[in-house]
């Protein structure tokens, strides 16, 4: 099997979320949608959800919102991505994310051609395609093909995000290091401590998220 990442440019998406502070995350049914939205804006985003669909419920915890909609957000996306992943024989693995605008779909597919042909006809329908990544699934075992990867990933603040962003880029967990707080801090536009807080707090999620599997 082969694996694929794309992130697709949706400036008309039913979830808006370019130049916002919120990611979307949408498990789809035949008949409603379980809507998770992570963020600063995530009751903007969830409202143009409920404007489009409607909300049944929703369960609120910070900057987290979960939302279960009246019906299908498929029924507002008359370019669902669904139809060029059937015609081509690919899976279309949820959650489908949403973020800066961009839809990030992970696709599988029996032959690698397929992946390139999803890909073909998106870019010739007018759409911008990156490929985030492209992989071979040899076993379950070692690749995990199921498994959502974004699931791993911490729940971070848009500041805990850039500074441990802006700290890897720059080698900070390098050996040895290549930069230093108080040059993470002026890239950021903060003080040296608020920076190193920031980082910590990122660091012990990150941590925290992988600790049970290790």
């Amino acid at each position: 099997m082969y694996e694929a990442i794309f992130r697709v440019d949706e400036p008309s998406s039913p979830i808006p979320t370019a130049g916002r502070d919120v990611r979307v995350d949408l498990w789809c049914t035949d008949h409603c949608d379980l809507v998770r939205a992570v963020g600063g804006d995530a009751d903007e985003a969830l409202a143009d959800v409920a404007a489009a669909v409607g909300i049944a419920d929703r369960i609120v915890a910070g900057e987290e919102h979960v939302a279960i909609t009246e019906t299908c957000l498929a029924s507002e996306r008359p370019d669902n991505l669904e139809r060029y992943v059937g015609r081509h024989g690919c899976l279309l693995l949820s959650p489908l994310r949403y973020a800066d605008g961009n839809r990030i779909c992970r696709l599988l597919a029996l032959q690698s051609d397929a992946l390139r042909d999803v890909y073909r006809d998106l870019v010739a329908d007018g759409y911008t395609v990156e490929v985030e990544s492209k992989r071979t699934v040899e076993t379950v075992a070692s690749d995990r093909p199921l498994l959502d990867p974004g699931g791993l990933v911490p729940e971070l603040t848009a500041r805990q995000r850039e500074t441990i962003e802006l700290a890897i880029a720059g080698g900070y967990y390098e050996i040895p290091r290549e930069i230093s707080t108080a040059d993470i801090a002026d890239h950021v536009g903060v003080e040296r401590r608020t920076a190193e807080d920031h980082l910590r707090r990122a660091e012990r999620k990150l941590i925290d998220a992988i600790a049970t599997y290790l």
